[in-house]
């Protein structure tokens, strides 16, 4: 591995951790890998560093993907799910741990993490230690959560170029409510997961424009790849190859791919 570059969305997930009761889903067991089976798909495809996720079935549950973390030494970093009662000395110790940033899943729990009790004081102390506010949502679920998250002052990160409705058009209100964020200069996209909005399937043509226009109004400096694996909540068999030629196809030049696959993301995440 000669280039540096980062995976900037993954999950992992633990044999030796219960999933929680709670959880909304259970993963096939053919869409689980562990932190050190990433490393060796990453290796295989000459990528050096990955920004994990929490898996969503843990909960608030974040002690795989910081044990992934500490075990790498400086390979991974992560976004952890929290609740909004979170103590002050909980969130620092995720960050010491190597977390970036929270997740807040507009896409199966609507406005309610955004707006509970306790929410808007997590946004603010988010805010004040300089993390991230990773959304997931898809359609036009960001237009309700916008004015909130402009208000809490947060920097936000965008899963999946906010999984535009592709039936719509790129004209719909929720994709343009987050290319706005890209207009205004702070923010931070993910070019991943054309495969959760295509309906052409592989490779995933119909989502080219999406992918131009999220690249045009957030400029390399704030555009960052990531390849969903190992694809939860998929009904068709995934291949890290393919996910990853799309990024080829979106910016045929090198330069401007290896800004977005590594010097974008070691600015901003603080890789190494």
């Amino acid at each position: 591995m000669t280039n540096k570059a980062v995976d900037s969305h993954a999950h992992v997930f633990c044999p030796d951790h219960p999933f929680a009761a709670d959880r909304e889903y259970t993963p096939h067991p053919t869409q689980l890998g562990t932190a050190d089976r990433f490393a060796a798909v990453l290796d295989a495809h000459g990528i050096t560093h990955g920004l994990l996720v929490s898996a969503g079935p843990y909960g608030a549950d974040n002690r795989c993907m910081l044990e992934a973390i500490a075990k790498h030494r400086g390979r991974f970093k992560g976004i952890a799910l929290v609740n909004a009662d979170i103590s002050d000395a909980e969130l620092r110790a995720l960050a010491d741990g190597g977390v970036v940033g929270i997740r807040i899943n507009i896409l199966n729990h609507g406005m309610r993490p955004l707006v509970e009790p306790g929410a808007e004081r997590l946004l603010a102390r988010v805010k004040e230690m300089g993390l991230f506010v990773q959304i997931h949502s898809q359609k036009d679920e960001l237009i309700e959560a916008a004015p909130i998250l402009r208000k809490a002052g947060v920097r936000v990160m965008f899963d999946h170029i906010a999984r535009p409705d592709v039936k719509k058009g790129a004209a719909a209100p929720g994709y343009q409510a987050m290319l706005d964020f890209g207009r205004e200069g702070d923010h931070v996209v993910k070019l991943s997961g054309p495969f959760r909005s295509s309906l052409a399937g592989p490779p995933y043509l119909d989502t080219d424009p999406y992918y131009h226009a999220a690249i045009e109004a957030f400029t390399l400096e704030r555009c960052v790849w990531g390849s969903d694996w190992p694809w939860v909540r998929m009904d068709e068999r995934m291949d890290y190859g393919p996910v990853y030629a799309c990024l080829k196809r979106w910016l045929p030049d090198e330069k401007d791919r290896n800004k977005v696959l590594w010097e974008t993301p070691a600015r901003l995440f603080g890789f190494r």
